[in-house]
């Protein structure tokens, strides 16, 4: 047993480094490439919060699903899947507020057998920084 209690003798490891482990599993795409994926078919997602989503508003076309439902909405064999989520090959481009939690949800995507799941770097900031489009929520 560890000093943290841990019986697998594996030691915990910090947020820094979760991400870096699983963001060697994809490659990020950049504001305006995210807006290219979308215009070839890309399934957008904001899983930003709704105060977020209030205050600075939406990418237009974007599906809005908060990340706490984010893997009930987009398996595709799942009995609570949006009914965009039709394939496993579904091209899908997680946005958060800034490219952290985006991250994390594109890991546990992967796990599900979204393999095309990628996340935008710097999330919403970048994708607004870049002069694309944003509507009033």
């Amino acid at each position: 047993m560890n000093d943290d209690g841990r019986q697998d003798g594996t030691k915990p490891i910090g947020i820094d480094e979760l991400l870096e482990q699983v963001r060697s599993g994809f490659v990020r795409v950049g504001a305006r490439e995210a807006a290219a994926a979308a215009a070839d078919g890309a399934l957008l997602v904001d899983i930003r919060y709704a105060e977020l989503r209030e205050r600075d508003g939406l990418i237009p076309g974007a599906l809005v699903v908060e990340r706490n439902e984010l893997e009930w909405r987009l398996d595709p064999q799942g009995s609570h899947r949006a009914r965009q989520a039709v394939s496993h090959d579904l091209p899908i481009v997680i946005i958060c507020n800034e490219g952290y939690a985006s991250s994390l949800a594109v890991a546990s995507l992967h796990r599900l057998g979204l393999h095309r799941a990628t996340d935008l770097t710097g999330g919403f900031q970048a994708w607004r920084a870049a002069g694309l489009p944003v509507a009033e929520a």
